[in-house]
């Protein structure tokens, strides 16, 4: 059998995520009878097994291709690792830095950070990926991680920050048209929350809330949509106090209800002779400190904030 060339799999994964040929080659800037031809070498490589079937609505995957797609995928993800290591030496302030972010944090807090560390780093670009999904390290998907539960890989170098505090607030024109609730049960109330059932499930644990889907008036898996429809005064939902304290007119609610949530910075630990690298995870590391520090700042003495586990990992600097 033949050693399929990458290019073949980048044609098959690029086919695999538009749907179509066409799609394929504009993504890539090839022409489609050139995507065509890697489709039927990697396939001939393969042991003449097929990765598509022909329809008229575009080429479906068959189970093979659906099998090969997150192999192809963890080999796009190490090509744009090797092309980020290579366009700056491990010396030098200037190339790129693979960061990844909860939503929240991605586009609440880093924004802010990563502008003071431009300015003193102008020729380092950062790529910066919203997910809260733990981006996988040791496969390079990312460079360095902001992560909001405690790693469980090894070979990482990771830093805990502390435990950011959350609440729950209601906007100041939501309270000025319904009141503020009495109960987290209050069925005069809009609730915003989670969608999926194992997100409300896990909400129902964190904030002693009914375990239903149906509780929540505004339903969303994605953070950023739960904050903006809170901002716009739809209802009562959980913010970071440190987001929260920016906007005077998110007022909290049912003080004695809060939970935290851990925070750490982490990278590859093959990263840390890397100076950009190194200059940014030691530029979150201080950064974020702060911020972990402002979170703890509460709005009432009252406030009943849940614990952090205490479960040990390696901690360096």
């Amino acid at each position: 059998m033949n050693t399929p060339e990458w290019d073949h799999y980048r044609s098959f994964l690029a086919v695999v995520t538009t749907g179509s040929l066409s799609g394929a080659a504009r993504t890539l800037g090839l022409t489609q009878p050139t995507v065509g031809r890697h489709i039927e070498a990697l396939e001939a490589a393969l042991g003449g097994a097929a990765l598509f079937t022909r329809s008229p609505g575009g080429p479906p995957p068959t189970e093979t291709a659906l099998a090969l797609k997150p192999h192809a995928e963890a080999m796009a993800h190490a090509a744009e690792a090797l092309v980020r290591t290579a366009s700056g030496e491990a010396d030098a302030v200037r190339g790129s830095i693979r960061l990844t972010a909860s939503e929240i944090v991605g586009a609440e807090v880093l924004p802010a950070i990563l502008t003071d560390f431009r300015e003193d780093h102008p020729e380092v670009a950062i790529e910066l990926m919203l997910s809260n999904k733990s981006e996988d390290l040791l496969r390079r998907e990312a460079d360095i991680a902001v992560r909001m539960v405690r790693p469980t890989q090894d070979a990482l170098l990771a830093k805990r920050l502390g435990t950011v505090a959350l609440g729950l607030f209601a906007h100041r024109s939501y309270i000025q048209r319904h009141g503020e609730p009495t109960s987290v049960a209050d069925a005069d109330h809009a609730a915003i929350g989670y969608d999926r059932e194992a997100s409300v499930s896990w909400a129902a644990e964190a904030l002693k809330i009914p375990a239903r889907r149906d509780f929540f008036s505004f339903r969303s898996d994605s953070d950023l949509a739960q904050l903006a429809a809170l901002r716009a005064g739809f209802g009562v939902g959980g913010c970071q106090l440190g987001i929260a304290r920016r906007d005077p007119n998110m007022v909290r609610v049912l003080p004695t209800l809060g939970f935290e949530l851990e925070m750490w910075v982490v990278m590859h630990e093959d990263l840390k002779s890397n100076r950009r690298m190194r200059l940014l995870f030691d530029h979150l590391v201080s950064a974020l400190a702060a911020y972990v520090a402002t979170s703890q700042k509460d709005y009432s003495s009252k406030t009943d904030v849940i614990p952090d586990s205490t479960l040990a990992i390696r901690d360096e600097r």
